[in-house]
């Protein structure tokens, strides 16, 4: 009896072992007891997620992901931290995000004696570094309330060029002896999208803006090929840390095009790229990107295909174009290009397939970018496009005239905004631009409500570059402080769940990706952003304090707290 016991134990066994296996799915890994926050209608919620490769093959709930938590599948039980489509920042510089974690960092120093205490300490401690270089200053909440000057460096560095880039990067201050290097006096002639600051002598403040600045730049030492590519290793590392997947890169050459390849062969390079040149800048480079109608990774790993034309300054250094001078200063910005100079160039993206990112922030850049978009538009017919929507963007949309708000729309522009630039700049927006002007900044709110897709970005190292300081900018209006103040504006503010779509679905299809990106849906790439806090229902004062504990990109674990 015992016997015939013992055999049937051992069928049951064997049957269950063989309907295991067969229930069995493959799948490397597994994430259950979540809470997934999906960016598809039509499954907008889940609590598990199996991979495979670099797909989702499952999203669902506990129990169906049961038949994947087999085998060799590495099986994660979340304890109900918070999923999201892998994160996207839609506008940033890589290599000088990388560039900024090993260099001399300025920012968020909250005083120009600050400043002035690293730069010394800097020089300090690299007495054979030939210039003294750095950048991220910004002077918005310094009790000296002024720009810095050459006469402030001079004091601390007599003897060696100094060169500081402001945070936005369309602004330095140098000293002394980089003005005398670059034969700089008061009768200098400022280049065309440029200006000298003078003093009330007349004589150089030492304060460069923008195409200015390259009156110094060529004299500083460039880094070496190999020191650009470890800076866009960093700037990788440091980017999946805080929860990023992908990252738009807002013009540089193409060789660093070929230096994130390489990377990427390497095991390197831990998050996506979507690559710009620089036409104006890199002619020859343009050309690659023409005759091959853009380089386009089948992994969607690496690829190229837009163009970045900035057109005006930045709202802090008086450098973006409007079409009234500003309140603080007699000036009404720059604005480097023409609407003939934009044209050709335009109309022969339509025809190549190159998408067009261009930097505008003041009204005035805005239309003339808008204006250029309507000409090119008109005269190539969507028969002759190679891409019926280009998908056009204008980076930054700072300050847009209700009428051309509407042109976005009609034109079908798209907005690529950094909720950060609103809680920073708006501590001096309203000394540069006055209380009128501020109803038509950062129109978040305007945008969407007339239907516009937001693609959402940090435009890091101007910006910290983290996630959750871009989330909290977008649902709160306020600043870091829990401040908001005349002219900011909290009606315009967006809902949590379009902050979400803006670094997910919106950035994917601001990139031709959003069919393999941007949501978590079966079929699409695995990436994942995973944080120890719902960013969609805590307090907004905690959303700083919630952390990114994994970072899963095509199917990898490339971070995990």
């Amino acid at each position: 009896m015992i016997k015939k016991i013992m055999v049937a134990v051992s069928m049951t066994a064997l049957m269950n072992a063989t309907a295991y296996a067969q229930s069995c799915k493959d799948a490397d890994i597994v994430l259950k007891n979540g809470i997934v926050y999906t960016v598809d209608d039509k499954n907008p919620s889940a609590e598990a997620v199996a991979i495979l490769g670099s797909k989702i093959i499952y999203v669902g709930d506990n129990i169906g992901v049961e038949r994947y938590a087999c085998g060799d599948a590495n099986v994660i039980d979340l304890a109900g931290n918070a999923v999201y489509p892998g994160l996207i920042d839609a506008h940033g510089h890589l290599s000088r995000v990388g560039e900024r974690e090993v260099s001399l960092n300025l920012q968020g120093i909250n005083s120009l004696k600050g400043v002035l205490e690293k730069v010394n300490e800097y020089a300090d401690e690299n007495p054979d570094s030939e210039w003294v270089s750095g950048r991220g200053w910004i002077e918005k909440v310094w009790p000296e309330g002024r720009f810095p000057t050459r006469q402030d460096l001079d004091a601390i560095v007599p003897d060696r060029p100094v060169y500081l880039g402001r945070a936005d990067g369309h602004a330095a201050v140098i000293n002394t002896v980089a003005m005398n290097m670059a034969n700089i006096t008061g009768t200098t002639v400022s280049p065309p999208g440029g200006a000298i600051n003078l003093d009330e002598n007349g004589e150089p403040t030492g304060m460069l803006i923008d195409k200015a600045m390259n009156l110094v730049r060529p004299l500083i030492p460039a880094i070496t090929r190999e020191k650009e590519k470890e800076n866009l290793r960093i700037a990788t590392e440091r980017n999946v840390s805080l929860g990023w997947t992908g990252f738009h890169n807002a013009g540089d050459t193409y060789d660093v095009l070929r230096m994130m390849r390489e990377l990427r062969a390497e095991g390197k390079l831990k998050h996506r790229v979507y690559h710009a040149v620089r036409p104006m800048l890199y002619a020859e480079d343009a050309e690659i990107l023409f005759n091959n109608g853009g380089e386009i990774d089948p992994e969607h790993y690496v690829t190229a295909r837009q163009f970045k034309i900035t057109v005006d300054g930045a709202l802090g250094s008086r450098g973006a174009g409007f079409i009234e001078p500003y309140s603080d200063y007699d000036t009404v910005g720059l604005v480097r290009y023409a609407e003939d100079d934009l044209r050709p160039l335009l109309i022969r993206g339509l025809e190549t397939g190159i998408q067009f990112q261009l930097h505008a922030i003041g009204d005035a850049a805005n239309r003339m970018v808008l204006n250029a978009f309507e000409q090119a538009l008109k005269a190539v017919p969507k028969s002759k496009r190679a891409v019926n929507n280009p998908r056009w963007r204008i980076e930054h949309a700072q300050n847009v005239q209700p009428d051309d708000v509407d042109r976005f729309i009609d034109l079908d522009i798209l907005p690529s905004m950094q909720p950060s630039h609103a809680i920073g700049d708006l501590h001096f927006a309203g000394d540069r631009l006055g209380q009128d002007r501020l109803a038509n900044a950062y129109l978040w709110r305007t945008f969407i409500d007339k239907g516009a897709i937001i693609a959402g970005g940090t435009d890091q190292p101007v910006e910290i570059g983290d996630p959750r300081i871009e989330f909290f900018a977008a649902v709160a209006r306020k600043d870091l402080d829990g401040y908001s103040g005349e002219g900011w504006h909290p009606e315009l503010k967006v809902s949590r769940e379009e902050a979400l779509k803006m670094f997910t679905i919106w950035a994917a299809y601001s990139a031709f990706q959003d069919n393999v990106l941007g949501s978590i849906e079966v079929g699409k790439l695995a990436d994942l952003s995973i944080f120890d806090k719902d960013l969609m229902t805590i307090p907004e004062n905690e959303i700083m304090s919630s952390n990114a504990v994994m970072t899963i990109v095509h199917g990898e674990i490339v971070y995990q707290k």
